[in-house]
This record gives C-alpha cells, structure tokens and sequence, in this order.
C-alpha cells in the first residue's frame, strides 16, 4: 500500500509540475510582444484520441439509454517540459 500512495503522489505532483509550466508559458507568452520569443512559448504539440482514431477529439460510445464519452487532450510545450523537470527535481529531492 505504501508503494501505491508513492506511485499516486509521483503522478500527481508531476501533473502539477506539467500545469503549472504550461499555464507560466501562457503567462510569458502573454506578456511579450510579437515576434520569435512568442512563437517559442505558443508552439506546442497537442496529442489526443483524435491523432490515433479519426478527426474526433473524443471517443463517444453509445450503449442505448446510455452513453458514454472519453476524451483526453494533452498540450505540450517548452515550459511544461521545464515544469515537468523542475517537479521531478523536487520529487527526488525532498525524498
């Protein structure tokens, strides 16, 4: 079990890690003007269900009286990488 509660708190502090890195880069990118440096911090690349299936961000199941949708979309860019290391760093140094 305690190897389990490690597992789950990894996973969710490195989500943190890839949100907070993105929403800076939004911030930065916000920020500055026109230009390379902006482009830099915009360009990301967007995996979802709709890079391996078809053209639909999601996966619609109808069982009849009900249905069912997944979908999951994930935005990476440079400062979510950064964000993934520094919270990777901070995993292994608060161990």
């Amino acid at each position: 079990m305690n190897n389990k509660r490690k597992i789950s708190i990894l996973v969710l502090i490195l989500f943190f890690g890839l949100i907070i890195g993105t929403l800076f880069g939004d911030f930065i990118a916000f920020l500055l003007p026109d230009g390379v440096v902006k482009n830099f911090f915009l360009q990301s690349i967007h995996l979802s269900f709709s890079n391996f299936l078809g053209k639909d961000d999601y996966i619609y199941i109808d069982l009849g009286s009900l249905g069912l949708i997944f979908g999951v979309k994930l935005k990476l860019n440079f400062t979510s990488i950064i964000g993934l290391s520094i919270s990777y760093y901070f995993l292994r140094y608060f161990r």
